[in-house]
């Protein structure tokens, strides 16, 4: 009996510990920090603007380091983030400085540009479906005379990891498996959803 009841104890423990994976996926309190402090001017922007979509928000954390989870989907109307994942920034955008980078609205940079934009209409591209982005601030105003779209890349990982992921040419370029899932809520959208890249 004492037997069994050892065995009982040790399968509840390894179920425990396996699962608290899904407790790091949690965001933690520097995140939710940063987005708060971003979301009261996108609240006002949409109070102000009818034509955004104020259900849902897009934010891309660049101060998060490439290969941790850095673009948020946020639930404006219930204040939380309900999906995450990772994306790429700009290969211009490197400055040789660990952890440091740079950004550019200039085009031919390759430079990833801070700012909110408004995400327009989809269509196929060398990536396949990518999304047309428009720039809404001046550190982002050239971003669809750049081409800067929201698209995919099989070279991003899916999986968080401990060092840098490939670059782009100034894009948010995801994992293909997060952009259908992204996919699907701007297809939804009656009205053109924000995103807003931050640092």
């Amino acid at each position: 009996m004492k037997i069994f009841n050892l065995i009982l104890v040790v399968l509840v423990s390894v179920f425990f510990i396996s699962s608290k994976p899904y407790l790091k996926d949690k965001p933690n309190s520097l995140e939710i920090e940063r987005i708060n402090f971003r979301i009261e001017e996108m609240k006002s922007m949409l109070n102000a603007n009818s034509k955004y979509n104020v259900k849902i928000a897009f934010f891309i954390d660049m101060k998060i380091p490439s290969g941790k989870n850095r673009f948020f989907v946020y639930d404006l109307q219930n204040n939380k983030i309900i999906d995450k994942g990772l994306v790429a920034h700009g290969c211009g955008s490197e400055t040789g400085i660990k952890g440091n980078l740079k950004f550019s609205n200039t085009p031919n940079s390759n430079s990833t540009s801070l700012g909110r934009y408004s995400i327009g209409a989809n269509y196929n591209g060398i990536f396949g479906k990518a999304y047309r982005l428009f720039g809404l601030d001046e550190t982002n105003s050239n971003a669809f005379k750049r081409a800067i779209v929201l698209h995919h890349y099989s070279a991003v990982p899916y999986e968080e990891q401990d060092h840098h992921i490939s670059r782009s040419h100034g894009c948010p370029m995801i994992n293909e498996q997060f952009f259908k899932r992204i996919e699907k809520i701007i297809d939804s959208s009656k009205s053109n959803i924000l995103l807003d890249i931050y640092y």
